[in-house]
Protein backbone atom coordinates (compact mmCIF):
# COMPACT_ATOMS: atom_id res chain seq x y z
CA UNK A 1 0.00 0.00 0.00
CA UNK A 2 3.33 2.05 -0.03
CA UNK A 3 2.50 5.25 -2.76
CA UNK A 4 2.57 8.65 -3.14
CA UNK A 5 -0.93 8.62 -4.99
CA UNK A 6 -2.76 7.62 -1.27
CA UNK A 7 -4.62 10.79 -0.94
CA UNK A 8 -7.45 10.06 0.98
CA UNK A 9 -10.39 12.44 2.54
CA UNK A 10 -8.43 14.61 4.36
CA UNK A 11 -5.93 15.42 2.26
CA UNK A 12 -8.30 16.65 -0.39
CA UNK A 13 -10.14 18.47 1.96
CA UNK A 14 -7.24 20.43 3.20
CA UNK A 15 -6.00 21.16 -0.47
CA UNK A 16 -9.50 22.14 -1.58
CA UNK A 17 -8.98 24.62 1.54
CA UNK A 18 -5.97 26.07 -0.24
CA UNK A 19 -7.96 27.08 -3.03
CA UNK A 20 -10.58 28.64 -1.15
CA UNK A 21 -13.53 25.76 -1.00
CA UNK A 22 -13.26 25.95 2.65
CA UNK A 23 -12.98 28.54 4.88
CA UNK A 24 -11.67 27.78 8.13
CA UNK A 25 -10.78 30.63 11.28
CA UNK A 26 -8.04 28.46 13.18
CA UNK A 27 -8.27 31.70 15.82
CA UNK A 28 -11.62 29.82 17.29
CA UNK A 29 -10.37 27.37 19.75
CA UNK A 30 -12.84 24.77 19.74
CA UNK A 31 -10.67 23.06 22.94
CA UNK A 32 -13.08 26.02 24.95
CA UNK A 33 -16.64 25.09 23.80
CA UNK A 34 -18.83 23.24 26.15
CA UNK A 35 -21.32 20.62 24.84
CA UNK A 36 -23.58 23.09 25.86
CA UNK A 37 -22.26 26.12 23.98
CA UNK A 38 -21.83 23.58 20.88
CA UNK A 39 -25.18 22.66 20.66
CA UNK A 40 -26.21 26.35 21.21
CA UNK A 41 -23.96 26.83 18.24
CA UNK A 42 -25.64 23.85 15.61
CA UNK A 43 -29.52 24.46 16.90
CA UNK A 44 -28.99 28.10 15.40
CA UNK A 45 -28.22 26.43 11.76
CA UNK A 46 -29.81 22.40 11.81
CA UNK A 47 -31.79 20.71 13.71
CA UNK A 48 -29.86 18.75 17.27
CA UNK A 49 -30.99 15.42 18.79
CA UNK A 50 -29.64 15.24 22.18
CA UNK A 51 -29.65 12.26 23.68
CA UNK A 52 -28.78 11.87 27.23
CA UNK A 53 -29.72 9.66 30.55
CA UNK A 54 -32.56 11.20 32.25
CA UNK A 55 -30.39 12.39 35.33
CA UNK A 56 -27.26 11.48 33.69
CA UNK A 57 -24.07 13.83 32.97
CA UNK A 58 -23.35 12.03 29.95
CA UNK A 59 -25.04 12.99 26.87
CA UNK A 60 -24.54 13.04 22.90
CA UNK A 61 -25.16 15.81 20.34
CA UNK A 62 -26.47 13.84 16.98
CA UNK A 63 -27.67 15.78 13.46
CA UNK A 64 -29.95 14.21 11.26
CA UNK A 65 -28.87 16.72 8.12
CA UNK A 66 -25.53 15.51 8.47
CA UNK A 67 -26.05 11.85 7.84
CA UNK A 68 -27.06 10.89 11.03
CA UNK A 69 -23.65 12.51 12.31
CA UNK A 70 -22.94 12.03 16.45
CA UNK A 71 -21.34 15.99 16.49
CA UNK A 72 -19.75 15.60 20.02
CA UNK A 73 -20.59 14.51 23.76
CA UNK A 74 -19.67 15.16 27.27
CA UNK A 75 -18.47 13.19 30.27
CA UNK A 76 -19.61 15.20 32.57
CA UNK A 77 -23.11 17.57 31.61
CA UNK A 78 -24.17 20.21 29.10
CA UNK A 79 -21.52 22.68 30.81
CA UNK A 80 -18.76 20.60 30.92
CA UNK A 81 -16.27 20.28 28.20
CA UNK A 82 -17.48 18.92 24.54
CA UNK A 83 -15.05 16.14 22.77
CA UNK A 84 -15.83 16.42 19.29
CA UNK A 85 -14.17 18.35 16.34
CA UNK A 86 -16.62 20.35 15.07
CA UNK A 87 -16.12 22.90 11.54
CA UNK A 88 -17.76 25.97 12.90
CA UNK A 89 -17.02 28.40 9.83
CA UNK A 90 -18.15 25.56 7.62
CA UNK A 91 -21.45 25.47 9.25
CA UNK A 92 -22.20 29.08 9.96
CA UNK A 93 -21.59 29.82 5.98
CA UNK A 94 -25.14 28.28 5.54
CA UNK A 95 -24.25 27.04 1.90
CA UNK A 96 -22.70 23.62 0.37
CA UNK A 97 -18.92 23.33 -0.76
CA UNK A 98 -18.00 21.34 -3.85
CA UNK A 99 -16.16 18.61 -3.70
CA UNK A 100 -17.02 17.70 0.31
CA UNK A 101 -18.59 19.10 2.78
CA UNK A 102 -16.62 18.98 6.32
CA UNK A 103 -18.65 19.47 9.54
CA UNK A 104 -16.70 17.33 11.59
CA UNK A 105 -18.45 15.26 14.56
CA UNK A 106 -17.10 12.35 16.11
CA UNK A 107 -18.85 9.43 14.25
CA UNK A 108 -19.72 9.78 10.55
CA UNK A 109 -20.94 7.67 8.17
CA UNK A 110 -19.08 6.98 5.09
CA UNK A 111 -19.17 4.15 2.45
CA UNK A 112 -16.06 3.42 0.65
CA UNK A 113 -13.95 3.05 -1.52
CA UNK A 114 -12.54 5.92 -2.53
CA UNK A 115 -9.90 5.46 -5.11
CA UNK A 116 -9.31 2.89 -7.40
CA UNK A 117 -11.07 0.44 -10.53
CA UNK A 118 -13.88 0.56 -7.76
CA UNK A 119 -14.34 3.90 -6.31
CA UNK A 120 -17.36 5.79 -5.80
CA UNK A 121 -15.93 9.30 -5.37
CA UNK A 122 -14.50 9.65 -9.02
CA UNK A 123 -16.62 8.75 -12.24
CA UNK A 124 -15.91 6.36 -14.73
CA UNK A 125 -12.69 7.14 -16.88
CA UNK A 126 -12.19 10.60 -14.93
CA UNK A 127 -8.28 10.74 -13.49
CA UNK A 128 -7.63 10.43 -9.75
CA UNK A 129 -6.89 14.06 -9.27
CA UNK A 130 -8.89 16.96 -7.02
CA UNK A 131 -10.29 18.15 -9.43
CA UNK A 132 -12.38 15.17 -10.56
CA UNK A 133 -12.43 14.32 -6.84
CA UNK A 134 -16.49 14.28 -5.52
CA UNK A 135 -17.94 12.63 -1.98
CA UNK A 136 -21.27 11.01 -2.95
CA UNK A 137 -23.67 12.88 -1.58
CA UNK A 138 -25.50 10.50 0.27
CA UNK A 139 -22.66 10.73 2.90
CA UNK A 140 -22.50 14.64 2.53
CA UNK A 141 -25.25 16.77 2.02
CA UNK A 142 -28.20 14.70 2.22
CA UNK A 143 -29.94 14.45 5.25
CA UNK A 144 -31.36 10.99 6.85
CA UNK A 145 -35.02 10.59 7.91
CA UNK A 146 -35.45 10.35 11.51
CA UNK A 147 -37.47 6.59 11.83
CA UNK A 148 -37.95 6.66 15.67
CA UNK A 149 -36.66 8.43 18.74
CA UNK A 150 -36.53 7.94 22.65
CA UNK A 151 -34.35 9.98 25.47
CA UNK A 152 -31.45 6.97 24.34
CA UNK A 153 -31.42 6.38 20.99
CA UNK A 154 -32.46 7.76 17.89
CA UNK A 155 -32.72 5.32 14.09
CA UNK A 156 -32.62 6.58 10.92
CA UNK A 157 -33.13 5.40 7.18
CA UNK A 158 -31.89 6.75 3.98
CA UNK A 159 -32.45 4.79 0.51
CA UNK A 160 -29.93 6.27 -2.22
CA UNK A 161 -28.79 4.63 -5.88
CA UNK A 162 -24.88 5.16 -6.75
CA UNK A 163 -22.69 4.29 -9.48
CA UNK A 164 -18.79 3.38 -8.78
CA UNK A 165 -15.72 4.08 -11.09
CA UNK A 166 -16.30 0.95 -13.10
CA UNK A 167 -19.72 1.66 -13.89
CA UNK A 168 -21.69 -0.79 -11.22
CA UNK A 169 -24.90 0.49 -10.17
CA UNK A 170 -25.67 -0.29 -6.71
CA UNK A 171 -29.06 0.41 -5.13
CA UNK A 172 -28.98 0.76 -1.11
CA UNK A 173 -30.43 1.13 2.10
CA UNK A 174 -28.82 2.60 5.14
CA UNK A 175 -30.29 1.93 8.70
CA UNK A 176 -28.25 3.65 11.13
CA UNK A 177 -29.25 3.53 14.98
CA UNK A 178 -27.50 5.75 17.52
CA UNK A 179 -27.68 4.35 21.18
CA UNK A 180 -26.61 5.96 24.41
CA UNK A 181 -25.12 3.51 26.52
CA UNK A 182 -26.02 3.40 29.96
CA UNK A 183 -23.46 2.89 32.61
CA UNK A 184 -24.00 -0.03 33.97
CA UNK A 185 -23.17 -1.54 30.52
CA UNK A 186 -19.63 -0.42 30.47
CA UNK A 187 -17.93 -2.98 32.63
CA UNK A 188 -19.19 -5.66 30.88
CA UNK A 189 -17.69 -4.17 27.71
CA UNK A 190 -14.87 -3.16 28.59
CA UNK A 191 -14.09 -6.41 30.69
CA UNK A 192 -13.22 -4.28 33.80
CA UNK A 193 -15.11 -2.49 37.30
CA UNK A 194 -14.92 1.19 36.46
CA UNK A 195 -14.11 3.03 39.55
CA UNK A 196 -17.21 5.76 40.75
CA UNK A 197 -14.76 8.78 40.46
CA UNK A 198 -14.91 8.05 36.64
CA UNK A 199 -17.06 10.25 34.59
CA UNK A 200 -17.52 8.37 31.30
CA UNK A 201 -20.01 8.69 27.84
CA UNK A 202 -20.05 5.93 25.56
CA UNK A 203 -22.33 5.25 22.57
CA UNK A 204 -22.63 2.86 19.59
CA UNK A 205 -23.98 3.17 16.13
CA UNK A 206 -24.81 -0.10 14.62
CA UNK A 207 -24.61 0.30 10.79
CA UNK A 208 -26.49 -1.63 8.45
CA UNK A 209 -26.18 -1.62 4.59
CA UNK A 210 -28.61 -3.74 2.43
CA UNK A 211 -28.41 -4.56 -1.11
CA UNK A 212 -32.03 -3.89 -2.38
CA UNK A 213 -31.93 -3.99 -6.01
CA UNK A 214 -31.88 -7.24 -8.29
CA UNK A 215 -28.47 -7.81 -8.86
CA UNK A 216 -25.54 -9.34 -6.70
CA UNK A 217 -22.67 -7.50 -5.41
CA UNK A 218 -19.25 -9.21 -7.02
CA UNK A 219 -15.93 -8.81 -6.56
CA UNK A 220 -15.94 -8.44 -10.54
CA UNK A 221 -18.45 -5.09 -10.55
CA UNK A 222 -16.76 -3.58 -6.79
CA UNK A 223 -18.06 -3.74 -3.57
CA UNK A 224 -18.96 -1.36 -0.65
CA UNK A 225 -17.70 -1.12 2.52
CA UNK A 226 -19.54 1.37 5.85
CA UNK A 227 -16.42 3.50 6.71
CA UNK A 228 -17.06 5.24 10.14
CA UNK A 229 -14.84 8.53 11.26
CA UNK A 230 -14.44 10.15 14.21
CA UNK A 231 -12.97 13.46 14.54
CA UNK A 232 -11.76 14.95 18.12
CA UNK A 233 -10.32 17.52 19.57
CA UNK A 234 -6.86 17.19 19.83
CA UNK A 235 -4.29 18.32 22.44
CA UNK A 236 -0.42 18.97 21.94
CA UNK A 237 0.11 15.76 24.17
CA UNK A 238 -2.45 13.68 22.72
CA UNK A 239 -1.61 10.43 21.75
CA UNK A 240 -3.41 7.69 19.85
CA UNK A 241 -2.71 3.95 20.94
CA UNK A 242 -3.56 1.03 18.30
CA UNK A 243 -2.85 -2.72 20.03
CA UNK A 244 -1.83 -5.01 17.01
CA UNK A 245 -1.09 -8.75 16.61
CA UNK A 246 2.08 -9.73 16.79
CA UNK A 247 4.08 -12.02 14.90
CA UNK A 248 6.28 -12.72 11.54
CA UNK A 249 5.52 -9.70 8.81
CA UNK A 250 6.47 -13.14 6.68
CA UNK A 251 3.40 -14.44 7.79
CA UNK A 252 0.98 -11.21 8.86
CA UNK A 253 2.81 -8.74 6.90
CA UNK A 254 3.64 -5.45 7.58
CA UNK A 255 2.62 -4.17 11.30
CA UNK A 256 1.25 -0.39 10.01
CA UNK A 257 0.85 1.11 7.31
CA UNK A 258 2.49 4.66 7.54
CA UNK A 259 3.02 5.79 4.11
CA UNK A 260 0.09 7.74 3.45
CA UNK A 261 1.27 11.07 3.51
CA UNK A 262 4.93 10.56 3.23
CA UNK A 263 7.07 8.98 5.63
CA UNK A 264 5.88 9.66 9.72
CA UNK A 265 8.89 10.87 11.36
CA UNK A 266 10.18 8.45 14.65
CA UNK A 267 9.48 10.55 17.35
CA UNK A 268 5.53 10.88 15.79
CA UNK A 269 4.98 6.97 15.56
CA UNK A 270 6.12 3.98 17.96
CA UNK A 271 5.78 0.69 17.43
CA UNK A 272 6.95 -1.79 20.08
CA UNK A 273 5.76 -4.72 22.29
CA UNK A 274 2.31 -4.87 20.30
CA UNK A 275 1.32 -1.42 20.56
CA UNK A 276 1.51 1.44 18.35
CA UNK A 277 1.73 5.46 19.94
CA UNK A 278 0.84 7.58 17.16
CA UNK A 279 1.47 11.24 17.89
CA UNK A 280 -2.07 13.31 17.88
CA UNK A 281 -1.22 16.91 18.28
CA UNK A 282 -2.78 18.50 15.13
CA UNK A 283 0.88 19.99 14.02
CA UNK A 284 2.19 17.07 11.36
CA UNK A 285 -0.55 15.76 8.21
CA UNK A 286 -0.04 11.77 8.71
CA UNK A 287 -2.33 8.63 8.79
CA UNK A 288 -1.80 5.20 9.98
CA UNK A 289 -3.56 2.04 8.90
CA UNK A 290 -3.51 -1.40 10.12
CA UNK A 291 -4.68 -4.76 8.25
CA UNK A 292 -6.96 -7.05 8.60
CA UNK A 293 -3.93 -9.50 9.60
CA UNK A 294 -2.55 -7.27 12.36
CA UNK A 295 -5.74 -5.29 13.64
CA UNK A 296 -7.79 -6.08 17.03
CA UNK A 297 -11.20 -4.72 17.71
CA UNK A 298 -9.91 -1.84 19.61
CA UNK A 299 -7.87 1.47 19.52
CA UNK A 300 -7.95 4.57 21.27
CA UNK A 301 -6.08 7.59 22.23
CA UNK A 302 -5.03 9.30 25.60
CA UNK A 303 -4.54 13.00 26.21
CA UNK A 304 -2.55 13.62 29.43
CA UNK A 305 -3.82 17.42 29.71
CA UNK A 306 -7.84 16.65 30.24
CA UNK A 307 -7.16 12.74 31.77
CA UNK A 308 -9.19 11.66 28.99
CA UNK A 309 -8.79 8.29 27.50
CA UNK A 310 -11.15 7.47 24.55
CA UNK A 311 -11.71 4.25 22.91
CA UNK A 312 -12.95 3.08 19.79
CA UNK A 313 -14.47 -0.92 19.66
CA UNK A 314 -16.01 -1.99 16.70
CA UNK A 315 -16.98 -5.60 15.36
CA UNK A 316 -14.43 -7.10 13.22
CA UNK A 317 -15.73 -10.36 11.96
CA UNK A 318 -13.33 -13.60 12.14
CA UNK A 319 -11.95 -14.86 9.19
CA UNK A 320 -12.69 -11.66 7.51
CA UNK A 321 -9.56 -10.94 4.66
CA UNK A 322 -11.27 -8.26 1.84
CA UNK A 323 -11.71 -4.69 3.18
CA UNK A 324 -11.22 -2.18 -0.12
CA UNK A 325 -8.33 -0.38 -0.85
CA UNK A 326 -9.31 3.41 -1.35
CA UNK A 327 -5.80 4.17 -3.30
CA UNK A 328 -6.41 7.11 -5.97
CA UNK A 329 -4.50 4.87 -8.16
CA UNK A 330 -5.81 2.12 -10.87
CA UNK A 331 -4.99 -1.05 -8.41
CA UNK A 332 -3.49 -3.96 -8.57
CA UNK A 333 -5.11 -5.68 -5.19
CA UNK A 334 -8.81 -3.64 -4.95
CA UNK A 335 -9.82 -6.11 -1.52
CA UNK A 336 -6.36 -5.46 0.80
CA UNK A 337 -7.23 -2.58 2.09
CA UNK A 338 -7.07 -0.93 6.42
CA UNK A 339 -9.50 -2.49 8.51
CA UNK A 340 -8.36 0.79 11.12
CA UNK A 341 -6.75 4.05 10.26
CA UNK A 342 -5.97 7.07 12.48
CA UNK A 343 -5.36 10.76 10.97
CA UNK A 344 -3.33 13.86 12.45
CA UNK A 345 -4.40 16.80 11.42
CA UNK A 346 -1.85 19.51 10.09
CA UNK A 347 -0.74 21.93 7.37
CA UNK A 348 -0.57 20.31 3.97
CA UNK A 349 2.47 22.27 3.33
CA UNK A 350 4.96 24.62 5.28
CA UNK A 351 2.81 27.79 6.15
CA UNK A 352 -0.79 26.76 4.76
CA UNK A 353 -3.64 27.07 6.59
CA UNK A 354 -5.30 23.34 7.85
CA UNK A 355 -8.65 21.96 7.92
CA UNK A 356 -8.39 21.36 12.03
CA UNK A 357 -6.64 20.77 14.35
CA UNK A 358 -7.94 18.08 15.15
CA UNK A 359 -7.46 14.11 14.97
CA UNK A 360 -9.27 10.88 14.25
CA UNK A 361 -10.13 7.33 15.04
CA UNK A 362 -11.27 5.19 12.17
CA UNK A 363 -12.38 1.37 11.74
CA UNK A 364 -14.35 -0.36 8.27
CA UNK A 365 -16.47 -3.28 8.12
CA UNK A 366 -15.75 -5.76 4.94
CA UNK A 367 -16.02 -5.31 1.58
CA UNK A 368 -18.93 -8.42 1.11
CA UNK A 369 -20.30 -9.18 -1.94
CA UNK A 370 -24.35 -9.18 -0.88
CA UNK A 371 -26.87 -10.91 -3.22
CA UNK A 372 -29.90 -8.93 -3.01
CA UNK A 373 -31.54 -8.54 0.22
CA UNK A 374 -28.63 -9.44 1.76
CA UNK A 375 -26.73 -6.77 4.54
CA UNK A 376 -23.86 -6.09 6.31
CA UNK A 377 -23.84 -4.61 9.88
CA UNK A 378 -20.95 -2.54 11.06
CA UNK A 379 -20.92 -1.49 14.99
CA UNK A 380 -18.85 1.45 15.82
CA UNK A 381 -18.34 2.24 19.70
CA UNK A 382 -17.15 5.43 20.98
CA UNK A 383 -16.21 5.89 25.03
CA UNK A 384 -14.69 8.70 26.91
CA UNK A 385 -13.50 7.85 29.77
CA UNK A 386 -12.09 11.20 32.64
CA UNK A 387 -10.79 11.06 35.91
CA UNK A 388 -7.49 11.03 38.19
CA UNK A 389 -4.48 10.66 36.40
CA UNK A 390 -3.94 7.56 37.84
CA UNK A 391 -6.74 5.56 37.63
CA UNK A 392 -7.11 6.70 34.06
CA UNK A 393 -3.35 5.68 33.07
CA UNK A 394 -4.07 2.41 34.80
CA UNK A 395 -7.25 1.77 32.67
CA UNK A 396 -5.07 2.46 29.80
CA UNK A 397 -2.64 0.05 30.22
CA UNK A 398 -4.95 -2.60 30.90
CA UNK A 399 -7.34 -1.81 27.93
CA UNK A 400 -5.31 -0.63 25.36
CA UNK A 401 -1.80 -1.65 26.39
CA UNK A 402 -0.06 1.50 28.02
CA UNK A 403 -0.37 5.29 28.04
CA UNK A 404 2.91 7.22 28.78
Amino acid sequence: MKSSLVIVFFCAAIALNQIGCISVDLAKNSKEMTFHQDVDFLEKHVEVITLDQGAGKSKIAVVPAYQGRVMTSTVGGAQSPSHGWINYELIKAGRFEPHINAYGGEDRFWLGPEGGQFSIFFKKDDPFDLKHWQTPALIDTQPYQVISQTESEVTFRHEAEIRNYSDTQFFIRIDRKVRLLDRSELDELLGVELSQSINAVAYETENILTNIGDTAWTKQGGLLSIWILGMYKHSEETTVLVPYVEGNEADLGPIVNADYFGEVPAERLRVSNGLIRFSADGKFRSKIGLSPERSKSVLGSYDPTRQLLTLVQYNKPEGATSYVNSMWELQDEPFKGDVVNSYNDGPPSPGAKQLGPFYELESSSPALELKSGESITHIHRTIHLQGEKEVIQDLGKTLLGAIE
